[in-house]
């Protein structure tokens, strides 16, 4: 049975996932002239990917979402189920709301545009952390305006503790993080959680922190 070969601990390992193979190859040669980083391998395939995955052990998955005949989001939360620690980067040349709920319920950490920048690729590379979720600015704003098309509300009140948490939330943090950044318990902050859902007529912590982007109640923020 073959071992993961060693990989230098003092860099991200990063296996590039897209059926394209010049875009992918090109995206591994970027994130090879970055020192804190390194492409162990492309994979232009599902199939490929699972073995590749299984083989070198990642820190880091970029995935596209269209795999040929493969659904890359499936194919994420299969990779994160064998592979709990790894970080799931997806990309993609269409995003919607639907998509970006597909993509956390998956357990992906980001989700990117195939068409932004490399320098917020990488920083997404650095800084995403699992259970918690990094969105493009742009994405976000998009996703705000196309929210703001379909629903028109009112301005919520929020209390200063309820504005804390949610731009914690809008960062990435989960309720635990979150918690031990405010010196409160876990149930009183996902009792927090719960009354944003409901003041902001979201279904989730994501469609939340896109409505209170769209009202003005915070600023679309990125780490790194």
């Amino acid at each position: 049975m073959k071992t993961a070969p060693c990989i230098d601990s003092a860099q991200t390992s990063v296996l590039v996932v897209d059926d394209h193979g010049v875009l992918a190859d090109a995206i591994g040669m970027v994130i090879n002239s970055e020192p804190d980083m390194h492409c162990v391998a492309t994979a232009h395939s599902a199939a490929q990917a699972r073995a590749l995955a299984a083989y070198w052990r990642p820190d880091v998955i970029m995935m596209d979402v269209r795999l040929g005949g493969d659904d890359g989001i499936e194919l994420a939360a299969e990779l994160i189920h064998d592979a709990p620690d790894v970080r799931v980067i997806v990309l993609s040349a269409f995003i919607d709301q639907a998509l970006l709920n597909r993509a956390v319920n998956a357990g992906a950490c980001a989700l990117m545009p195939k068409d932004g920048s490399l320098d917020q690729i990488l920083a997404s590379l650095r800084s995403s952390t699992r259970g918690g979720f990094d969105v493009d600015p742009t994405v976000l704003r998009t996703l705000a305006r196309s929210h703001a098309d379909r629903h028109g509300a009112p301005v919520p009140r929020l209390t200063p503790r309820e504005t804390d948490v949610l731009r914690r939330l809008s960062d990435g943090a989960d309720a635990v993080m979150i918690a031990r950044e405010l010196g409160i318990s876990v149930l009183t902050c996902r009792g927090y959680v719960k009354t944003l859902l409901r003041k902001l007529h979201a279904h989730s912590q994501l469609e939340a922190v896109v409505t209170a982007s769209r009202l003005g109640l915070i600023s679309p923020t990125r780490h790194g």
